[in-house]
């Protein structure tokens, strides 16, 4: 695991942990005061992630921004437990955008994604807090006159038990000296599980009550005087501008201000949220057509994506590879080959893309309202939309509702609407996006086909897997830096393609990357939904060719894995998978994800006339390592598989000569609460290193869908979402 304080230099002091030390104070040259939250940080400032007031209440810094999913809690809380903190006294504020800093070491910038927050800042953050316990520790035994040794913690408080002397966090905050170089404090000197009081003991995540009781502020909330509000008619496909553009009737609208055009679009700004929709409504713009994604069609897109799959003298780029999966192929005993298809598909986070922009008069400083998976990157494209040094931008971020990936790194397009129009407007801008603009200028879930190919011994054992994986690309439009670093792999469009968990001795895993020029992203589970929905449904699949169950199958090849194998086999005994339903039918799907250990089972029946397919229960298990929230953990799961559910049934977007042709949720149709199963989840107990949560549930949902049909019905479905028109073609 990467130690987050070996990458972060402060300039004034060394920030080491370690034989160098640990800078304790918090000073950055360069950084204005107005970049740093330092009328929300209060007390002695401890290290970077920390401050105690003479009052007692603990500033705990939180890198993990809170979109639903309960990191902005559970990253302070870990600090908490090694500090030894009363949580009550707890606060919990936004780092600022300092990389250098607070940085996901996953990514080098401060992101939240990938389900990887808890995994990644884990073993930083019981560092520094264990480290500033410490400190607490010697100042109360300088101030007493006794050996530290003798001294120990309740919350928030350093007791000396021979004198029954106690000192609380806040008083010694008043006198404590402050170390250059931090106590040294080994990793077998850090709490034992056995020992904590707030991982694992489902503590209530921070910001619920005032989501409930409506006092919680999402960057929609922020009101500034004098403010106008935009909206932009955006160009229908990557890549297009504006040709020509009658603004006449837009004009015409009362309450319209101004007209702006901008390089991706053409922007208006108004006195009312209203009149600003109006007033884009009534543009007539004409695009570029030199867009690469002009005249590309999905359906026929998907065909070519198959063919080329299918295509075994058309090479592809080598993902994976262990063994020798050709020279396996060819000496195998039997072997089964199948094609499985997915469809692009659409982020729906709840609350619409907005955010609000100030910028100076002379266009050389700015301020943003917004709510980012990224605050780096929300800070740096604001910046350069304005042509300004990042320590001009101040950035407020604040809660989300949902984003999925929709907010991430390459997704600031929201805010740069707002900048550039509070720019050209003279005045502080709000812009939001309606359901329509969203979903025709959203950022999908990559199109993909999979040729899969399997072969067995004599004995019936799988030894050859073969998956040539044909997508359109992420990593090259949403981060193509990253992605020729990375040697030109398409990591968010390939992972989970491995056979991960399985032993199988003899794979190939290749990559036939396709540039249709439409705009995509990472999605919930990223390529995990699309790739585990393929290779969990073909492993089902060679399963009941052989007439196999397909759980002993799985757990045949779970032998050396007996984490997996627990999982499996405990959610079969949820499920009671033996036990035949009638008018209904189990499937069963098993996924490693980044160590994470995940199972699933669906109940269905199926209505042949209709070609309804209904879910009636979801069984799965969760082996997460230590879990810091349980409870949320169970919620997290239930959130995935209700969006996996939406992508397996329901979800799809068609393009038609590059323009989407879906526009809200009449005709892009996510899960309504009568179609949602009973579930119960069930946490796995385990002392591993926390491993990821939030999306590891949602790639299990398809196949455990689509095996619970093949077994209802005899028949596969092999493209997602399984439509009822689709279903009726495989029932025939």
């Amino acid at each position: 695991m990467t130690d987050l304080a070996t990458r972060l230099p402060v300039s004034r002091r060394q920030f080491m942990v370690g034989a160098a030390g640990l800078t304790f104070a918090f000073a950055l040259p360069g950084v204005t005061d107005a970049a740093l939250p330092a009328s929300e940080r209060v007390g002695k400032e401890f290290n970077p992630w920390l401050s105690i007031a003479p009052d007692g209440t603990i500033t705990i810094m939180s890198a993990a921004t809170e979109m639903g999913q309960g990191s902005m809690t559970s990253l302070p809380l870990i600090l908490a437990e090694e500090l030894d903190a009363d949580w009550s006294r707890v606060r919990i504020v936004p780092v600022p955008p300092i990389d250098r800093l607070y940085s996901n070491p996953a990514y080098g910038m401060i992101y939240t994604a990938g389900s990887n927050a808890v995994r990644v800042y884990f073993q930083p953050l019981r560092m520094f807090g264990a480290q500033a316990r410490r400190v607490l520790l010697d100042n109360a035994a300088k101030r007493w006159g006794v050996p530290v040794e003798e001294l120990t913690t309740e919350p928030s408080v350093v007791v000396h038990a021979k004198s029954g002397r106690r000192l609380g966090y806040g008083e010694i905050a008043t006198f404590a000296e402050i170390p250059d170089k931090a106590p040294e404090i080994k990793p077998d000197q850090l709490k034992k599980a056995s020992a904590f009081r707030l991982i694992g003991k489902d503590v209530m995540r921070i910001e619920v009550p005032e989501k409930v009781n409506g006092r919680a502020q999402f960057a929609i909330d922020v009101h500034l005087p004098g403010m106008l509000y935009g909206a932009v008619v955006r160009a229908p496909v990557e890549g297009a501008a504006p040709d020509r553009i009658d603004d006449a009737k837009a004009r015409a609208v009362a309450g319209m201000v101004k007209v702006i055009r901008l390089p991706y679009g053409v922007g208006v700004v108004a006195e009312t949220p209203w009149a600003a929709f109006e007033a884009k409504r009534a543009l007539a713009v004409t695009w570029t057509r030199t867009a690469k994604a002009w005249g590309f069609d999905s359906d026929a897109g998907l065909a070519a994506f198959t063919a080329t799959a299918r295509d075994l003298s058309q090479p592809g780029s080598e993902w994976f590879k262990a063994g020798d999966l050709r020279d396996a192929l060819g000496k195998a005993a039997t072997a089964m080959d199948a094609t499985y298809l997915s469809d692009y598909a659409y982020h729906a986070q709840m609350e619409p893309l907005n955010a609000v922009a100030s910028v100076s008069a002379s266009g050389d400083a700015a301020e943003i309202w917004t709510g980012t998976q990224s605050p780096t990157t929300a800070h740096e494209a604001t910046a350069k939309a304005l042509g300004i040094s990042r320590d001009k931008v101040k950035l407020n971020t604040f809660l989300m509702g949902g984003g999925f990936g929709r907010r991430g790194p390459r997704d600031s397009d929201f805010t740069v609407d707002a900048v550039l129009l509070a720019k050209q407007a003279g005045r502080p801008v709000k812009v939001m996006w309606t359901r329509e603009d969203d979903i025709q200028n959203g950022r999908f879930r990559p199109l993909s086909a999979h040729y899969l190919r399997a072969g067995m011994d004599s004995s019936g054992r799988l030894v050859a897997w073969h998956h040539r994986h044909v997508g359109d690309r992420v990593t090259p439009f949403f981060d193509p830096v990253r992605y020729e670093a990375n040697k030109r792999r398409d990591g968010i469009l390939m992972a989970g393609t491995e056979l991960g968990g399985y032993d199988v001795p003899h794979q190939l895993v290749e990559q036939l990357y396709q540039d249709t020029g439409v705009r995509t992203a990472p999605l919930r589970g990223i390529g995990f939904v699309a790739n585990k929905f393929a290779t969990e449904s073909f492993m089902d699949e060679i399963a009941r060719q052989r007439g196999v169950d397909p759980l002993q199958f799985r757990l045949g090849m779970l032998a050396k894995n007996p984490r997996a194998a627990k999982i499996v086999e405990r959610v079969a005994a949820m499920a009671d998978w033996r036990r035949e339903r009638k008018g209904r039918a189990l499937g069963l799907a098993y996924i490693d994800y980044s160590g994470t250990q995940v199972a699933g089972i669906a109940e269905v029946s199926l209505d042949r006339t209709s070609g309804q397919i209904a879910v009636h229960d979801f069984w799965c298990t969760i082996d997460c390592g230590i879990a810091i929230q349980p409870d949320n953990v169970v919620a997290q799961s239930e959130s995935s598989i209700v969006y996996g559910l939406g992508i397996a049934l329901s979800e799809r977007i068609t393009i038609k000569d590059g323009v989407v042709q879906q526009s809200n949720f009449y005709d892009y149709h996510v899960p309504r609460m009568n179609e949602t199963p009973m579930m119960h989840i069930e946490v796995i107990p385990s002392d591993n290193v926390p491993t990821g949560v939030g999306q590891m549930a949602t790639p299990l949902v398809a196949p455990a869908i689509g095996n619970a049909v093949a077994r209802l019905a005899g028949v596969r479905l092999r493209h997602a979402p399984f439509t009822p028109e689709r279903v009726k073609q495989a029932l025939g």
